[in-house]
């Protein structure tokens, strides 16, 4: 991941995406920087629209956004009545010692 970051960040900087520059902003970040994965991201990307491919990951991931609420709230909704269940079952037992 630390070496798409450092792509992002020289490309957001506007500065030329290059082995060089990779493990350079690998390097000053402490990051112990393997040739080999650098030489392959700057491979990875030549003629990649970064922009372009940030804009469709944003839009792809809004509907996924967009929904974790509604998922969250269905598991809201379906934990009271969990609770419920476990507390009866938990009274019932304590009738039997009374009788």
């Amino acid at each position: 991941m630390e070496y798409i970051y450092a792509a992002l960040l020289l490309f957001k900087a506007g500065k030329d995406i290059s082995e060089e520059t990779v493990t350079a902003v690998l390097q000053a970040a402490g990051v112990e920087v393997s040739d080999a994965r650098a030489k392959a991201l700057v491979a990875a990307l030549d003629g990649v629209d970064i922009e372009e491919a940030m804009a469709t990951a944003a839009v792809a991931a809004a509907p996924a956004a967009a929904a974790a609420p509604a998922a969250a709230a269905a598991v809201e909704e379906e934990a009271p009545e969990e609770e419920d269940k476990s507390e009866e079952s938990g009274m019932a037992g304590l009738g039997a010692l009374f009788g």
